[in-house]
């Protein structure tokens, strides 16, 4: 073949850069990989590296946002304390405003519902195990407010009469112990050896809390 016609080689491709990082928003990315490892295997499962993986970022990358695995937990504290709170806060936000005890009742399902239906991120707010609650401002101030929520409602329960007694502080502390109680027996599996069916648990907490308004109840 004469030179003139033979095919020119083709110059070769300048070899590919690798592309600088970017991300939308690493940090929630981060946080919303550990939320869903804490789902898969619990929270001790929960690794720095393995969140990077899921995020399809490098191992290195996260360090930018967490120093360590305690500083990634107690964000994902935080973000699962703001779910909680959201869903709280949708509830009382469709109950009625002139019934103070049935506000109280919405309060107490919706806490309920979500501890059931997330049992691997209410483990993490609620055990003091997981994370830094010195760092966890947010969590704090969410709590906190939740807590006063509650007192506000009794009290306002009281100024109307509806109440068997006036010391605010035990009930308080009954209700907390009655929804967070009932949580930690279904996460923990105890429903079985009380004939409680899983499609009966739902069912089962509505009367438990209906239960405990009729006895703080004064009666009419």
């Amino acid at each position: 073949m004469p030179a003139s016609t033979r095919p020119k080689p083709r110059a070769a491709r300048p070899k590919a850069q690798p592309k600088p990082y970017h991300h939308g928003d690493l940090r929630h990315a981060l946080i919303d990989a550990a939320l869903r490892l804490a789902e898969e295997g619990g929270p001790e499962k929960v690794s720095v590296r393995e969140a990077a993986r899921r995020a399809g970022v490098s191992p290195g990358a996260p360090f930018r946002h967490f120093a360590s695995r305690e500083a990634l937990m107690t964000a994902v504290a935080e973000e699962a304390q703001r779910r909680f709170r959201a869903e709280i806060d949708r509830a009382l936000g469709e109950a009625a405003t002139d019934d103070p005890l049935r506000r109280f009742r919405s309060f107490g399902l919706a806490y309920l519902r979500w501890a059931m239906r997330n049992p691997a991120h209410f483990e993490i707010i609620s055990s003091g195990r997981h994370f830094n609650h010195d760092a966890a401002a947010a969590l704090s101030r969410d709590n906190a407010d939740l807590i006063a929520t509650v007192e506000a409602t009794l009290a306002q329960a009281l100024a109307a009469g509806s109440l068997r007694t006036g010391e605010l502080k035990p009930l308080l502390i009954a209700a907390r112990a009655l929804v967070y109680g009932f949580a930690r027996m279904k996460i923990d599996g105890h429903f079985p050896r009380w004939g409680v069916a899983d499609s009966e648990v739902e069912r089962t907490a509505e009367a438990v809390i209906d239960l405990f308004i009729a006895g703080i109840r004064r009666p009419a």
